[in-house]
């Protein structure tokens, strides 16, 4: 009984006791005593096994074909992003970063992604492999093109080359260069919009019609000063008429606007390799001249931004967001995306973008691509096409070179394909971005 007593007494303070109810019977307290043994020996066997198991989770797994939930499940690149849906900005970059290592198969132009599934561009198959083998045969020093389905924003070609720096190819569609005489087509559409002239407005100028002296192309002389219709003087590429087209008659701040209403000093798609493309506002009368005649060295663009600019035109003043893909596929084969037109802004009305149509279509006809849309006889090459088409050319240094333009779109009366191209040549040359623009219109459309 002493025993018993004692036994008691301990438990009393002992600290498990502390937590659980307390009760008055001694033969309770006895039990609470005698009764947890049997589960700690039941532990004693449990714990070891689960450690064990735990242990060997991992191994199981991998045997089972299953993930195990572990840090390299964190590792893993996924095969396509799904906690946010793709749109047409993370589809480009994916695209975009897959680029290098796609290849046509059955027509279609699709590469692999690092983690699973498949990416299928909407490249036209002609017109890529036609560019590319042009500027390979002639070994243009720097050359790049794109072309861009007008009512759906879909990039059908993509492609460049050097001769001199092969790295150079890879980034040169999201690169930005001088824009040369390109910008003439802002300028027109400054005054346009402002309905102080038309197609047909006879503007008079002073200075050569590539004159890149623009301080005197405003003192007009009293007698004898040259002038010509703003159709011809677009499709010649006339800088006096368009420098005093930017100073005299837009102005400043309109021809500013209408450059951000065209994506500059805006990024075009954020988030991927495109850089935006820049105009820098002119602080002078002398400045502005030069923007407006597309001598501003300052204002630069990239080809794939090119090549949008006239797509919008095209569109009836409407801007689509490029885009690589056509669609998106898991590794299981279920579509992830599709390409669906998304419109980003509208650069001009309707109205307007008929009056540059007209304008830009003396190009081809009269103007300073006429040669490479004529055989040698002065016989069209394209008789049932019509094309709008605008021409650049200026020496820039990255890289090193004269840069030269040829940006359009065709059928002018239900636009199919837009287009920029750009040819950096040294000082010896065999083509020019004219004959490869015309040489992807005739894949294209035949």
């Amino acid at each position: 009984m002493q025993d018993l007593k004692h036994l008691t007494r301990k438990k009393r303070f002992s600290l498990a006791d502390a937590f659980a109810p307390r009760k008055n019977s001694s033969q309770n307290t006895y039990k609470r005593l005698i009764e947890p043994k049997p589960e700690k020996k039941r532990l004693r066997l449990i714990l070891p096994a689960l450690a064990v198991l735990i242990a060997a989770y991992p191994v199981f797994s991998l045997i089972s074909g299953k993930p195990a939930a572990s840090s390299v499940r964190k590792e893993q690149k996924p095969e396509v992003k799904q906690d946010r849906p793709l749109d047409v900005f993370s589809s480009f970059q994916l695209a975009a970063d897959a680029y290098p290592s796609a290849h046509f198969e059955g027509g279609r132009l699709s590469a692999q992604l690092p983690g699973g599934g498949t990416v299928v561009y909407a490249i036209n198959e002609e017109v890529q492999r036609r560019v590319t083998e042009v500027m390979t045969q002639f070994q243009v020093p720097f050359g790049v093109f794109v072309a861009i389905e007008p009512k759906t924003g879909r990039v059908l070609a993509m492609a460049s080359h050097s001769a001199i720096e092969p790295e150079w190819a890879g980034h040169a569609y999201y690169s930005i260069y001088p824009m040369a005489s390109l910008f003439k087509i802002v300028t027109a559409t400054a005054a346009l919009e402002q309905k102080k002239v038309t197609p047909e407005t006879v503007i008079p100028f002073r200075g050569g019609l590539y004159s890149e002296s623009s301080r005197y192309w405003s003192n007009l002389p009293k007698r004898g000063a040259q002038q010509m219709d703003l159709t011809t003087a677009m499709g010649k590429s006339v800088n006096p008429v368009f420098g005093r087209l930017a100073c005299d008659i837009a102005g400043r701040e309109s021809v500013l606007r209408c450059a951000e209403r065209y994506g500059f000093n805006h990024p075009l798609l954020p988030g991927t390799p495109v850089l935006p493309s820049k105009a820098e506002h002119p602080t002078t009368d002398d400045q502005l001249r030069l923007m407006g005649a597309g001598l501003g060295r300052e204002v630069k663009i990239s080809p794939l931004h090119a090549a949008v600019l006239m797509a919008s035109i095209a569109n009836g003043g409407t801007m689509y967001a490029p885009s690589l893909v056509d669609e998106v596929k898991s590794a299981t084969g279920e579509v992830a995306y599709v390409h669906r037109p998304k419109p980003l802004r509208t650069v001009v009305t309707p109205e307007v973008a008929a009056q540059l149509t007209k304008m830009l279509s003396s190009t081809v006809n009269s103007g300073t691509s006429r040669r490479a849309f004529h055989d040698r006889r002065g016989r069209p090459k394209f008789t049932d096409i019509h094309i709008a088409a605008k021409t650049g050319s200026i020496n820039g240094t990255d890289p090193e070179g004269h840069y030269n333009w040829f940006a359009a779109y065709a059928p002018v009366e239900d636009p199919q394909i837009a287009l920029a191209a750009l040819v950096i040549n040294r000082d010896k040359w065999k083509i020019k971005a004219s004959y490869l623009g015309e040489q992807a219109l005739e894949a294209f459309f035949r």
